[in-house]
């Protein structure tokens, strides 16, 4: 059974702020669980709300390449590699004339995040952006950074024993997704426990989510070849 539980009471999170000490706080993970951790908590205890009088300049010095532009609207690749509207750039549910940026390094956030929890249970850790989708409407929450957490699956055959060799699942995105479900955007939960997928949880030194990113060579939605 796989469930997936909201974590509920958080204050208003701080530069400074220790994270893992207020998620033990207002939960009790178990060994096997993964603890999906909004983005932007995470930039919050690090400092990453800055002074902004423009937000487009913001996104400007926040992005690597321009991958679509209109009107006012651009779709870019940010210094992570990520591509998303506004560099990931927000601007909601943060003081007027600031805005606050993703993380410097979601990894080693989702990483040092995992240490501490792990002094109390084994888990993993998925730190969460909200990311659109090409060719289809709406958002969803994906996996930016990751810690001691198996990011794919790649069954070798299907229910009838035919071979798969293109199939492969990004479980970290997925988890990140379910989580979603119960942290929305206007409840004030910005942390969720997903439990029943221990065999997903393994030692700090696998791939963190970067290795999510697809590389050049290897991306043909870049020169549409």
């Amino acid at each position: 059974m796989l469930t997936v539980s909201g974590v509920s009471g958080l204050p208003e999170i701080r530069e400074g702020d220790d994270l893992a000490a207020l998620i033990l706080a207002h939960s009790t993970p178990s060994d096997g669980d993964i603890v999906v951790v909004t983005s932007k908590i995470v930039s919050k205890a690090e400092g990453r709300l800055v002074a902004a009088a423009d937000r487009e300049d913001a996104i400007t010095a926040e992005t690597v390449r321009v991958v679509a532009e209109r009107g006012s609207v651009r779709i870019v690749e940010n210094r992570l590699g990520i591509v998303a509207a506004a560099a990931g750039v927000d601007a909601s549910n943060v003081p007027d004339g600031h805005v606050l940026l993703l993380p410097v390094d979601p990894d080693a956030s989702a990483r040092r995040l995992a240490e501490r929890l792990r002094e109390v249970a084994h888990v993993g850790v998925l730190v969460s952006d909200t990311l659109g989708r090409a060719w289809r409407l709406g958002q969803t929450d994906a996996a930016i950074g990751a810690a001691g957490v198996r990011l794919f699956e790649q069954p070798a055959r299907d229910a009838d024993g035919r071979p798969l060799a293109v199939t492969m699942s990004c479980v970290a995105d997925e988890l990140c997704a379910a989580a979603e479900l119960v942290k929305p955007k206007d409840g004030h939960v910005p942390v969720a426990i997903v439990r029943g997928r221990a065999d997903l949880v393994g030692g700090l030194d696998l791939p963190g989510a970067r290795s999510i990113v697809r590389s050049p060579d290897e991306d043909l939605f870049r020169t549409g070849g």
